[in-house]
């Protein structure tokens, strides 16, 4: 089961939320931009939200990073997507 980070492959919702704001849905505390995403390159699941530009409120949280230190955040986490991508920050604590 092959994970692949961008590309010609990935899943259309994926393109939509680049570059999107990432919004706490209980905070309303801004958690930076989606600088990529991660999916499974055979399903199109998306797995991940890579953080780019993150605020200082996230990178004093303890969350999953990727191997190159990026803040990871789970795509189950997300509850929508519009002009920003809202999240359950009790999701991914």
């Amino acid at each position: 089961m092959g994970m692949k980070v961008i590309g010609i492959d990935m899943p259309h919702r994926g393109r939509d939320i680049l570059g999107k704001t990432v919004i706490s849905e209980e905070t309303g505390r801004n958690f930076g931009i989606v600088g990529d995403v991660i999916f499974v390159s055979e399903s199109g699941e998306l797995l991940n939200l890579i953080i780019a530009e993150p605020s200082k409120h996230v990178v004093n949280m303890d969350l999953n990073r990727d191997e190159n230190s990026r803040i990871l955040i789970p795509f189950s986490s997300v509850k929508s997507v519009g002009d920003y991508v809202i999240i359950s920050e009790k999701d991914i604590l």
